[in-house]
Parts: C-alpha cells; sequence; structure tokens
C-alpha cells in the first residue's frame, strides 16, 4: 500500500496544530473543575461546578449589568504622565505602554453611563489586568468625574472594585487619590444619590482605605479577598498563623464590614438603585426623592 508510506521521516507538524481541541476551550477552577469556556461565559464567569468567580474586567461586567451592552463610556481617552520620572527595573512610560498594549485599556479602570434593567445608572469597573489594578492619578480622576457625572444628571453610582492598592510609581500622587475620591462621594451623599459599593477579588491596599468601603450599601462576590494589608503581610508581621478564609469577603461580612455577599447572577444592582435609604434617613428612587 504505497498511498500509506511516509515520504519524509520525522514529524514536522508542530504539537499545536495537532491538538483535537484548540486553546482557551477549557477552563480550570482552583479546585480542579473543568468548564467549557462558552458555558462559563453563559454562567457569567462563575463555574457551576463549585461556584468560583472568575477574575474578569470592566468589558465583562459591562456586557452583565448594561441593557444590551450599550453605554456611553465616560472620559475614554485620559492617560497617565510620568511627573516623578519614576525608574524601578522599567521606565514608567515604558511600563504604562506595555500595560496598554497587552490590555487594550488606557488605564485601571473604565466609567460609563447606561440603563440597567431599564434605569440609568453611572458604573465604574476597575481592571486588574492593568498594573494590578493599582490606582494612579488617571484612576482617580475619573472615578472622580465618573461621581461628578452622577451628580449632575441626579443618578445612582456603582464602583466595583478590584485593585491591589496604590500605584507606587506615582507615589503621593497616588495617595491623593484616596481623599478626591473620598471628598467627591461626601458630595454625593451630601446629595442624596445612592453610592452601590462591590468589592471583587482582590480590592486591598488605598482602594479599601477609600471608597470601596464608603457605599451606601458595600457588597461583595464570594470568597473575595477584601483588606488593606493581605495575609502574606500580616502573617510576616505578626508571626502568628491566620484563621480560615482570613480577610476573605464571608470574613469581612461576619465582621461588619459588608452588608451582603451575592453571586454575579444574583447580584441585588436594580433593587439597590431603585430605592435605598441614605445616610441622611430619606428613600431615594432612581435620582428622584421618594
Amino acid at each position: 500500500m504505497a498511498w500509506f508510506k511516509r515520504k519524509e521521516k520525522g514529524i514536522n507538524t508542530p504539537t499545536e496544530a495537532k491538538k483535537d481541541t484548540p486553546k482557551g476551550l477549557w477552563y480550570k477552577t482552583p479546585s480542579g473543575k473543568i468548564i467549557d469556556t462558552e458555558e462559563l461565559k453563559r454562567n457569567l464567569y462563575v463555574s457551576p461546578e463549585d461556584g468560583y468567580h472568575v477574575k474578569i474586567g470592566s468589558k465583562e461586567y459591562f456586557e452583565m449589568l448594561f441593557d444590551d451592552n450599550k453605554f456611553k463610556e465616560l472620559n475614554s481617552k485620559i492617560t497617565s504622565k510620568d511627573p516623578l520620572k519614576f525608574e524601578d527595573t522599567k521606565k514608567y512610560p515604558d511600563r504604562l505602554k506595555a500595560a496598554q498594549e497587552k490590555t487594550k485599556l488606557k488605564d485601571a479602570v473604565r466609567t460609563a453611563v447606561g440603563k440597567s434593567l431599564g434605569k440609568e445608572i453611572v458604573i465604574a469597573a476597575m481592571d486588574f489586568s492593568f498594573i494590578g489594578g493599582s490606582m494612579g492619578s488617571v484612576v482617580g480622576e475619573k472615578i472622580a468625574r465618573a461621581i461628578e457625572y452622577s451628580i449632575q444628571n441626579k443618578l445612582p453610582f456603582l464602583m466595583i472594585s478590584k485593585s491591589g492598592g496604590a500605584r507606587m510609581m506615582e507615589a503621593s500622587l497616588s495617595l491623593m487619590q484616596l481623599v478626591k475620591t473620598s471628598a467627591k462621594l461626601a458630595q454625593l451623599a451630601e446629595a442624596k444619590i445612592p453610592y452601590i459599593s462591590l468589592c471583587t477579588d482582590p480590592t486591598t491596599g488605598g482602594t479599601t482605605a477609600s471608597f470601596a468601603m464608603l457605599g451606601d450599601i458595600n457588597i461583595a462576590e464570594p470568597n473575595a479577598l477584601i483588606a488593606f494589608a493581605g495575609p502574606r503581610v500580616v502573617r510576616d508581621t505578626t508571626g502568628k498563623d491566620l484563621p480560615e478564609g482570613f480577610q476573605r469577603s464571608e470574613f469581612v461580612l461576619e465582621h461588619g464590614f459588608l452588608d451582603g455577599i451575592y453571586e454575579r447572577k444574583k447580584l441585588p444592582l436594580h433593587q439597590c438603585g431603585r430605592r435605598r435609604t441614605l445616610r441622611q434617613g430619606q428613600p431615594f428612587v432612581y435620582g428622584h426623592e421618594a
């Protein structure tokens, strides 16, 4: 059977070309459960096998929360500068450029306005893929402007946090964003406009020390790390073993820092936005006093 003979010796087909399944077809959770990526997407990136919430970014949250994925992005072209001329193993502008090329994002947060369940809302969602979701001057400025937009248009504000904290390459300029965003949220409260803070994995450092814990309603996804100093830092500093689930959302809820924990498909954002009793004790219905 001459037609069956190999004319060339050796294997010339690359390994990637011989795989029966293309890359990215399956996702493996930390517990070892394997799920089809299309099914994972349909399930809002939550594993139906073990409930693991896959880390997602602003693109996926906007798809989930805005009706028909229709929204107007706010201040989308703002980018960071390098006033401190910071350099470690790489110059800060080079690090920014690399992150922008890799993620196709301008910085670590996107802000937008659109309808969710037919009601308008302003949403700011952080992207951990951009330098660890670190909060630099652009992140703080975009969040502050989004809050101002909420105030001017009397729309509820949702902040989705996912950050490692302040951006060290901007030093004190980064820390100033804690004050800026907190001051803007105080103005939002004075205007009697509801603010919902959603903490996702991870919400740490300066993010936790400012806007992430200042919501009229503070909620989180299951098993999200929520802390100022992470467990490794606490363990190394104290020299003590930490309790099971330390600084995870369930632990934080038990200690009174959260109002609730919700799976993505059960997020009660429409209920939070439609009617919420604010700090001043006045009910609020989507931008209008009841």
